[in-house]
């Protein structure tokens, strides 16, 4: 088993950054890609962004390119997600998610493990 925990969130103004981090614990050697995803209120669960073990060609939903930055630190077994320029719908839980697939997908299906979330909520 793998357990994912992300802390990080928080209430910011627009046009502000906060950074995400999702520490990860366990049989964390059986899993490879790392990804986020959020899910606003009434919304389905989506995409943002993901990384392969390596650290190389990270993955971003068109909606965050540019001003989110995923990467990852395998000493600490911890993915962070730097999000600047946030507006005020970036609002949603955000999810932490591993895989044991090395390549990079955006479906919720191929990620086995999964964190708790942590609110992030961007004001006007």
């Amino acid at each position: 088993q793998v357990q994912l925990v992300e802390s990080g969130g928080g209430l910011v103004q627009a046009g502000g950054s906060l950074r995400l981090s999702c520490a990860a614990s366990g049989r964390t050697y059986s899993t490879d890609a790392m990804a986020w995803f959020r899910q606003a209120p009434g919304k389905e669960r989506e995409f943002v962004a993901s990384i392969g073990r390596s650290g190389a060609s990270p993955y971003y939903a068109d909606s965050v390119k540019g001003r989110f930055a995923i990467s990852r630190d395998n000493a600490k077994n911890t993915v962070y997600l730097q999000m600047n320029s946030l507006k005020p719908e970036d609002t949603a839980v955000y999810y932490c998610a591993t895989s044991i697939y090395s390549a990079i997908y955006t479906d919720t299906h191929r990620y086995g493990y999964w964190g708790q979330g942590t609110q992030v909520t961007v004001s006007t």
